[in-house]
């Protein structure tokens, strides 16, 4: 088996012929062949977009308040092992090593797993039984809830890969799920409208359990699927909501008011809907989970997370925000419109391209003056040449198309002068070559 955690992903990476294959049934059957039963709370996190954002508003609080809070998040940025956080630290390689030898030997159902939980006809035919075929994104999953029951957490925090009903993390019960907001996104997988992607984003939700919604247009299916399953919804402006003051907000919870919470350290108006979110959250669980007041100033003032509009001080200003749909472009925009700035706005641009292109330039050209646009050496990645006819077809300003991004970087390097800004954007595969090229986050 592989050694090192680099070939691990490499061997995982080449296991199953699709990136993304859909459905619970796989995952479901390696789940219990290793007895993975979590008796730990379950925060489970959905979402177009805001999912990361709430993830770590959830994890900062909950450490502030002395858990020990176990974090699965995806993609990573620079390193696999980002994705998984137990007390705020990263796991290592070896211990993601030997789950993932826990984990292939389960899918292949060899006999000598140390799980009870193989039945005495499967343990018969362990020999002669066919491989489960596990995605990267399934592996890792099953990876993750592994190291949180090794290390005994106190609560996981898991958030949804894709859609929500048929991703992995949903093969795991809710003790309370999370849809922040419903937009347009992988339509090729979720469907082209907002009632078909809210339908499979509420397929987390369970049974006589709090469900939060983290937005004030909510689909009907949002609504459908609680009234169908018995779950309990709480929705943004109805059941729990906030005021914003200059320095300071309000939240107004079912039963429940905290009053002059300080500003969550995650830039954007948008955070405000996050924050709430996650203080509904927080009073669903209080009798699991209770919380005080400082924790949760701690938190909100000490939460961090890279590339969600994240202002890289300097001359000239650096912007990295991971926004690759038009709803997060949006989002972009107007904060990007609300940063003063003297000059001019310079975007480092590279995408997917099964992503709306268009939507994002659309959503971003009045902020934008320059477009330098880059191709991702990636599977789905789109080409510089297909990049560059999508934005021209917009009809910008100006644009120039480079083959990878750090070229695309240089360039706005060379051009801009102190009073302008670089905006970098459009995928995690895109921010992530930025922060390599100026030597961010440690690698």
């Amino acid at each position: 088996m592989p050694q090192t955690l680099g070939d691990w992903l490499a061997y995982l990476e080449s296991l199953h012929p699709k990136t993304i294959a859909l459905g619970l049934e796989r995952v479901a059957q390696v789940r219990r062949r290793l007895n993975l039963d979590p008796t730990f709370p379950v925060i489970i996190v959905g979402g177009t977009n805001g999912k990361g954002s709430t993830c770590a508003m959830l994890e900062a609080i909950l450490h502030a308040a002395g858990y020990k809070v176990g974090c699965y998040t995806s993609p990573h940025l620079l390193r696999y092992n980002e994705r998984v956080r137990i007390a705020k630290r990263e796991v290592g390689d070896a211990e993601l090593c030997a789950s993932f030898e826990a984990i292939e030997r389960a899918r292949k159902g060899l006999p000598d797993l140390g799980c009870s939980s193989l039945s005495r006809e499967e343990r018969g035919q362990s020999q002669v039984t066919v491989d489960i075929p596990l995605t990267y994104f399934e592996f890792g999953t099953l990876a993750a809830m592994q190291c949180f029951i090794e290390h005994k957490v106190d609560v996981a925090i898991l958030e949804v890969g894709l859609g929500g009903r048929l991703d992995a993390v949903n093969v795991f019960d809710a003790d309370c799920a999370v849809v922040t907001s419903v937009d347009i996104d992988h339509t090729d997988y979720l469907g082209d409208t907002r009632e078909q992607i809210a339908f499979e984003k509420a397929g987390i939700f369970r049974a006589g359990r709090v469900a939060v919604f983290g937005d004030t247009d909510m689909p009907q299916p949002i609504r459908a699927q609680a009234d169908k399953i018995g779950a309990e919804l709480w929705q943004l402006g109805h059941q729990f909501s906030f005021s914003a003051h200059a320095q300071q907000w309000d939240f107004h919870g079912k039963g429940s008011e905290r009053r002059a919470l300080p500003l969550p350290a995650l830039r954007g108006a948008y955070q405000l809907n996050n924050a709430s979110t996650v203080l509904a959250v927080l009073d669903a669980l209080h009798g699991k989970l209770p919380v005080d007041m400082a924790a949760i100033r701690r938190g909100l003032v000490e939460v961090e997370l890279t590339a969600r509009f994240q202002v890289i001080p300097g001359r000239p200003q650096l912007v990295l925000d991971v926004a690759h749909n038009p709803h997060a472009a949006r989002a972009l925009a107007r904060n990007l419109a609300a940063l003063p700035l003297a000059g001019k706005t310079y975007a480092v641009c590279a995408m997917l391209k099964d992503k709306d292109i268009a939507g994002v330039v659309q959503a971003l050209q009045a902020q934008v003056d320059v477009w330098l646009v880059a191709g991702i050496d990636a599977p789905r990645g789109a080409s510089s040449d297909e990049m560059r006819a999508l934005v021209q077809a917009a009809q910008v300003r100006e644009v120039a198309s480079f083959p990878c991004v750090g070229d695309a970087l240089s360039e706005a390097y060379n051009r801009a002068g102190e009073n302008d800004r670089i905006a970098a954007f459009g995928s995690f595969y895109t921010v992530a070559d930025v922060m390599r090229a100026r030597g961010l986050g440690g690698a």
